[in-house]
C-alpha cells in the first residue's frame, strides 16, 4: 500500500510541474494558453486519458499513457518549439502561410496531448484511433478559437498529421509533427516507469525507465535543442536509444536536436535484486 501512495504522490508532482511549465511558456501566446485550458478542463478529454491509461497499464502492463503522459509531453512540446523558434526555425504552419507562430503552438500542444488517446481502443493501431477520437475535440477547441472555418480545418490537418505520425510509422513530415514525436520520446523517467513496476510489470521497459532520474530540455551549444538524460543506472540507455533517439533521428528535427545521456558520478544504483522467469508466464517476476 505504501508503494501505491508514493506512486500517486509522484504523479501529482509531475502533473503540477508540467502544468506550470506549459503555462509559463504559453504566457506569451494567449490563444495557445486558452486552447490548453479548454483541453485540460474538457470532460471528454479526461475520459480519453483515463481509459487509455486503463488499457495500457492495467491490461497490457505498459507505462503511463494517460493524463500525466499528456501533460509531461505537452510541456516538452512547447519548450522544444520555443527553443526552435528562438533559433530561427520556422514551423510548417508559418512556412505554408497558413498561420503564425502562435498557431503552431496551438497545434503542437493539442496534437501532443491527444496523440495517445487511441490506446483506449487497443495499442495496435492506436495512432489511427487517436486521429478518429481527437477529431471532435479538435473541432470543438479550434472552432472556438478560429472563427474562419478554412483556417480551423487547415490547422486541424497539421494536428492530425502530428498525431498519426508520432510513432514514426509513417514518418512525420512537418516540424510540428517532429516536435510531437520527440516530445513523446522525452517521457522516459522513473516517475512513469514506477507505475508499471508497482503493478507487477518487470521488463526492460519498466526497469530502464526506473533508471532515468531526469530529462532536461535546453538550448544546445551545437543545435537549437539539447536533451540531457540523467541516469542512476546504465540500464537507462535502453530508454534513450529505443524511445528518445529513434524519435529524434526519424523526424524532421534530426539535425536540430542533440541528446546527451549520463550516469551519476556515484555509479550505478541497484534497481532490482533478482528476477525469475516462469515457464508458464512470458515475463519476469520479482523474487520475494
Amino acid at each position: 500500500m505504501e508503494r501505491v501512495v508514493q506512486v500517486f504522490s509522484s504523479k501529482q508532482k509531475l502533473n503540477l510541474e508540467a502544468d506550470q511549465s506549459i503555462r509559463q511558456v504559453l504566457a506569451s501566446y494567449p490563444k495557445a494558453l486558452e486552447a490548453y485550458q479548454l483541453l485540460v478542463n474538457d470532460p471528454e478529454a479526461k475520459g480519453h486519458w483515463d481509459m487509455s491509461n486503463y488499457i495500457t497499464m492495467r491490461k497490457l502492463g505498459y507505462n503511463d499513457h494517460g493524463r500525466a503522459h499528456a501533460l509531461i509531453t505537452g510541456a516538452a512540446s512547447v519548450i522544444i518549439l520555443q527553443l526552435l523558434s528562438e533559433a530561427g526555425v520556422r514551423p510548417d504552419i508559418m512556412e505554408s502561410g497558413m498561420g503564425t507562430l502562435e498557431d503552431a503552438f496551438v497545434v503542437v500542444l493539442l496534437s501532443t496531448m491527444l496523440h495517445d488517446i487511441g490506446n483506449q481502443v487497443h495499442r495496435q493501431g492506436h495512432e489511427t484511433f487517436s486521429v478518429q477520437l481527437a477529431l471532435p475535440l479538435l473541432d470543438r477547441i479550434l472552432g472556438r478559437l478560429y472563427p474562419n472555418p478554412e483556417q480551423s480545418v487547415e490547422l486541424r490537418a497539421f494536428a492530425l498529421h502530428s498525431i498519426y505520425t508520432h510513432d514514426l510509422n509513417p514518418e512525420p513530415l512537418t516540424i510540428e509533427a517532429g516536435v510531437t514525436a520527440v516530445a513523446d520520446g522525452t517521457d522516459i523517467t522513473k516517475g512513469r516507469g514506477r507505475k508499471a513496476f508497482a503493478l507487477g510489470s518487470v521488463d526492460i521497459h519498466s526497469i530502464s525507465a526506473l533508471a532515468v532520474d531526469e530529462v532536461h530540455i535546453a538550448r544546445g551549444s551545437e543545435t537549437p535543442v539539447e536533451i540531457s538524460v540523467y541516469m542512476n543506472n546504465s540500464a537507462g540507455i535502453f530508454q534513450v536509444e529505443e524511445t528518445l533517439a529513434k524519435k529524434v533521428w526519424a523526424s524532421p528535427l534530426k539535425n536540430l536536436v542533440s541528446i546527451v545521456a549520463m550516469t551519476r558520478g556515484e555509479g550505478d544504483q541497484r534497481i532490482i535484486g533478482r528476477v525469475r522467469l516462469h515457464r508458464s508466464e512470458p515475463r519476469f517476476v520479482l523474487d520475494p
